[in-house]
């Protein structure tokens, strides 16, 4: 079974490549062995940064199923996640990802995921990214005003 839901993240991926949408990779969601969401990357398409295959099918999936807790699920993507959708797995709660290509292929084929981790993990020879602090007491009231919410419902 896993052969074939790993088929389906690489004819997405192949689709994204023919179809001109987007990247080479292709992700889908599955509950209980059933596809909930495929869907491949789209960034080109959309002109979206954050239109990566994996983003795609958890959105996909989540609005399916009409809840964004998706605990009971697994993902398949045709490469090692990029960050930002290893950080979107994570923030669903999905528990296993199967993936086949690794990032250092991905880096291979011109994506440069291994960048985005080496400033994540403080490895980055020089950041392309300037972090300035600002506005700090300001921005701490949403997070006061959410503490005190009554109803709030923590993700």
């Amino acid at each position: 079974m896993e052969r074939q839901i790993m088929q389906i993240a690489i004819d997405e991926a192949m689709r994204s490549v023919a179809s001109g949408d987007g990247g080479p990779f292709g992700a889908v969601v599955v509950q209980d062995g059933r596809v909930v969401s495929a869907a491949h990357n789209e960034v080109l398409i959309s002109n979206d940064p954050t239109a990566h295959a994996e983003m795609q099918a958890i959105r996909a999936a989540a609005t399916r199923l009409g809840r964004f807790d998706l605990s009971d699920c697994e993902i398949y993507s045709s490469c090692e996640p990029c960050p930002m959708c290893l950080a979107a797995v994570i923030w669903a709660k999905i528990p296993r990802l199967y993936y086949g290509c690794t990032r250092e292929e991905a880096e291979q084929a011109g994506f440069e995921d291994k960048r985005i981790y080496d400033q994540i993990c403080g490895k980055a020879e020089a950041c392309r990214l300037e972090s300035v602090r600002f506005m700090y007491e300001e921005c701490l009231k949403p997070f006061a005003m959410w503490a005190e919410k009554k109803d709030r419902k923590q993700y």
